[in-house]
């Protein structure tokens, strides 16, 4: 009787068990997460959800984690390769593993459970022969998307966190969360098809949740989501960070010359021999893959006209030359002759001081509809360059490019207005300086430093504008006093308009900061001269006659005989 029960017994626990156990065991794995000291952080759970070695865990385990390796159910270990999204407030992860043979993986449920429905927790075990615990659903609620969460009646541990809720044809319905406390007698299951769901996108650097986890992250799933991340990565990630972006970018999209030119240009930057050779390497793969010919020779050659420009040619590599930049450009323009490949053509040319033939680019450039202010100020530069040019004609396109913007001037305006100052006071067109002077000084709100109003002052001066040149020289005195020059300035504008008891004080005020100053000492000598002080202006005027200022010693023979 006693061993008749037994039997009864044994074949109750063994119908219990689904026979689909043995071999979803398979697929739930431990969790072993370490900080940045590579000591211990978290241990955990998780499962595969793809047998390509996606799998689903808890976001505390991995919060704070800097690598994370998982234990298989056949004590395999596999390092935790990427992180494939995460959210904190659900408590979910999503992450990837390499492959390394045949992953056994759980397939999510099609279709939510129901209340009252029997469901399996499937533990973490080594043993073939795994006890798996049931449990009753009490409670289906709808979160974000087609997910859902489930009450259970069921009493969970802290070693079944982020352990699989599975239905009975197998199915995966969702992970344990973590208990409020050990004694409740029900859990919480958040729906697996959530997890499914989590993913990077090309703002997920700006995502906190992500961020607090120092594994690698994924690509977004698509290559043009993947190239918005690299930028995003390129402004937001330290060097070596974003190299591992740029590799994996490259190992998922080898076809791609957008993923080999921008890691040139990182590694570009590099002094180490090994990273310029893989940086040369990536140029001629990208020339190689590129599907739009002409589109990857501009950009290769811009990159490397932007490395000669900016690179010592004594520590440059030797194939990176503004020589390489033109016959790639060239190449692009002789396929396709867009405005921009010729204004890029026009640069190099500039660079290498070629300038008549930089010059009849921007002049393409500049009858096309890519015309703008820039290109029209490159061929201005180009022109005051060349040999026997008109300052005239340079005018001529100086004009062409303020004409590009309109009123009221914006800070986009303002160096081009300074840039026409520049060439009128150059052709002594002093007045008009001045207007543009001011054009610029508007443009920009006002936010100018003292050797602008210098620069002012001096214009005006010359054409006459004596009150707004004594404005200006007073303002840069103001905004930067302990300069000599500015205070001499000072005392000469005053001296040039007769008022020469400001020009002593101004002068007196230089020789406080600088009293080896021989020019100071000769001009309050010839303004003390005009305020009828001649026993003061002798012996300033021979003080810096002995400071070896010859033109006091005109003004002493003058004025002191």
């Amino acid at each position: 009787m006693y061993i008749g029960l037994c039997l009864v017994a044994a074949n109750a626990a063994q119908a219990q068990t689904p026979k689909w156990v043995e071999k979803a065991r398979k697929a739930v794995f431990s969790v072993v997460a370490y900080d940045k000291e590579n000591r211990i952080k978290n241990t955990g759970n998780g499962f595969y959800v793809d047998e390509g070695g996606i799998a689903l865990s808890d976001y505390t385990l991995f919060d704070g984690a800097e690598r994370a390796v998982i234990v298989t159910a056949e004590n395999r270990e596999l390092p935790v390769e990427r992180i494939l999204g995460a959210n904190s407030m659900y408590d979910m992860v999503k992450l990837r593993v390499p492959g390394g043979g045949k992953t056994v993986a759980l397939r999510p449920a099609s279709q939510p459970a129901r209340v009252g429905e029997t469901v399996y927790l499937l533990p973490y075990s080594t043993q073939k022969a795994t006890t798996v615990q049931t449990g009753k659903v009490t409670a289906v609620d709808s979160i974000a998307g087609n997910s859902f969460y489930y009450t259970l009646d069921m009493a969970t541990t802290d070693k079944t966190v982020s352990c699989p809720i599975m239905n009975a044809a197998g199915e995966v319905l969702g992970l344990i969360q973590k208990n409020a406390s050990d004694e409740a007698k029900e859990s919480y299951a958040i729906g697996a098809t959530y997890g499914m769901e989590l993913h990077i996108s090309p703002l997920s650097l700006n995502d906190m949740a992500l961020n607090r986890i120092g594994i690698p992250k994924a690509l977004p799933d698509t290559e043009e989501q993947a190239l918005v991340y690299l930028y995003m990565a390129s402004t937001q990630l330290d060097e070596a960070a974003y190299i591992k972006v740029l590799d994996d970018f490259v190992a998922t999209y080898p076809h791609s010359a957008d993923g080999y030119v921008r890691r040139a240009t990182a590694l570009m930057r590099s002094t180490d021999a090994a990273h310029r050779e893989q940086a040369e390497a990536d140029l001629q793969k990208a020339l190689e893959v590129g599907t739009a010919p002409s589109e990857t020779q501009y950009n290769v050659a811009k990159l490397i006209y932007n490395y000669a420009l900016a690179t010592d040619s004594a520590s440059a590599h030797p194939a990176w030359t503004f020589d390489r930049a033109l016959e790639l450009v060239r190449e692009a323009v002789a396929a396709d002759e867009q405005p921009v490949y010729v204004q890029q053509e026009g640069d190099v040319l500039f660079a290498m001081q070629r300038y008549a033939e930089a010059f009849a680019c921007y002049e393409k450039v500049n009858r096309s509809e890519m015309a703008s202010a820039a290109t029209y100020y490159a061929a201005a530069q180009a022109k005051l360059r060349m040999e026997g040019s008109d300052p005239v004609e340079v005018l001529a396109l100086m004009d062409s490019a303020v004409a590009c913007f309109t009123k009221p001037y914006t800070s986009e305006a303002a160096p081009y207005f300074y840039e026409r100052a520049e060439l009128k006071v150059s052709l002594e067109q002093y007045r008009e300086a001045v207007l543009d002077y001011n054009a610029f000084y508007d443009a920009i709100g006002g936010r100018v430093n003292a050797a602008f109003y210098v620069q002012r002052e001096q214009a005006e001066m010359q054409c006459r504008m004596y009150q707004q040149a004594i404005n200006d020289i007073d303002k840069a005195v103001e905004l930067d006093p302990e300069n000599v020059e500015y205070r001499i300035e000072k005392g000469t504008v005053h001296m040039r308009v007769g008022q020469y008891a400001q020009a002593v004080e101004a002068l007196w005020k230089a020789l406080e900061i600088r009293p080896d100053e021989a020019a100071a000492y000769r001009m309050i000598g010839y303004c003390q001269v005009q305020l009828k002080q001649t026993k003061e202006a002798c012996a300033n005027l021979q003080k810096a006659q002995s400071m070896g200022d010859e033109v006091a010693t005109g003004l002493l023979e003058k004025y002191c005989k």
